[in-house]
């Protein structure tokens, strides 16, 4: 059996991996902290946090199980099992790579979120403020109907309620566009590792078919193992059908490029527009090992 193209090669813990980021913590305060307007996104995203985590679990487990099958193949002293086994294995520690490829990619989508929560956040005061004005007007009215100070407190609401209605106008803006990028991000990467994950499996299939499992009667020897170049090309086709994968995905129509850097569409020329919040920067695309690590399993096992 040639051990170039084995897992088995390589140390015990090479597929350990560091903890993973998404570690539990006491963020109870920081949930209270949130405003009204922001709890129900923060809650979301902080349990998407615990996906990813789990995605991330997944993948490493993954790789656990892959070593532990190429260690166990080696241990029945079958040259057909032995082989077999630890090829599947190096599918096993791929498919364990695309499940951490997807978990950094959900982190983009998860970025994007964010963003919305921000703009809510900024939105919270604004309301705040425009409640809180109306109140004190319909005290003085109870109390005092001809206070002079009744008109002051007017004059303030019609300037809170114009902060506001810019304050609103940005937040439906930005959640929309938004909403839409997030989730065209979290579906391209489903349909990523979905896509990926079937190309391995289909050569996964096709290493099965090379395990001849004919019944033998006691005292009957197996034939040794002949297709060990059979199951190397199916590692290499593996390998370069996963390296020359590209998306094939329906666009997703936005009609946000009028959208000024004040999140409001290009022209507004609106004083309570111009002094609106400022712009949220664009989500930065995280660095994903997991992508440029993917096929090196199948890569060294075929070198």
């Amino acid at each position: 059996m040639n051990r170039a193209l084995s897992i088995r090669s390589r140390k015990k813990d090479d597929h350990a991996k560091e903890a993973s980021k998404h570690t539990f913590s006491i963020s109870t305060l920081r949930g209270i902290q949130q405003a009204e307007l922001s709890k129900k996104l923060y809650k979301l995203i902080k349990t998407e946090n615990h996906a990813i985590g789990a995605y991330e679990t997944a993948g490493r487990e993954r790789l656990s199980i892959a070593s532990q099958l190429s260690d166990w193949g080696e241990s029945t002293n079958d040259d057909a099992i032995s082989d077999i086994s630890d090829k599947i294995g190096v599918i096993l520690s791929e498919i364990g790579e695309q499940e951490d490829l997807f978990a950094q990619n959900l982190e983009d989508y998860r970025a994007i979120l964010k963003q919305i929560r921000n703009i809510e956040s900024s939105v919270q005061p604004s309301r705040d403020q425009k409640a809180k004005i109306s109140d004190e007007i319909q005290k003085l009215k109870y109390k005092e109907p001809s206070s002079p100070k009744l008109v002051t407190l007017e004059q303030e609401l019609v300037r809170a309620e114009a902060q506001n209605l810019v304050a609103e106008a940005q937040l439906t803006n930005i959640t929309r566009q938004k909403v839409k990028e997030a989730y065209d991000v979290h579906f391209a990467a489903t349909i990523e590792r979905a896509e990926k994950q079937i190309i391995l499996a289909k050569y996964g299939r096709r290493l099965l078919n090379l395990l001849d499992d004919t019944p033998v009667v006691p005292g009957d020897v197996r034939q040794p193992f002949e297709h060990v170049n059979e199951a190397r090309k199916v590692l290499s086709d593996a390998e370069q059908e996963l390296q020359t994968w590209e998306p094939q995905l329906e666009p997703i129509h936005s009609n946000a490029g009028g959208l000024g850097s004040n999140l409001m569409p290009t022209g507004t020329t609106s004083e309570t527009a111009s002094a609106a919040a400022e712009p949220i920067a664009s989500p930065v695309q995280t660095e994903k090992p997991a992508a440029e690590a993917q096929g090196t399993h199948l890569e060294s096992a075929t070198a």
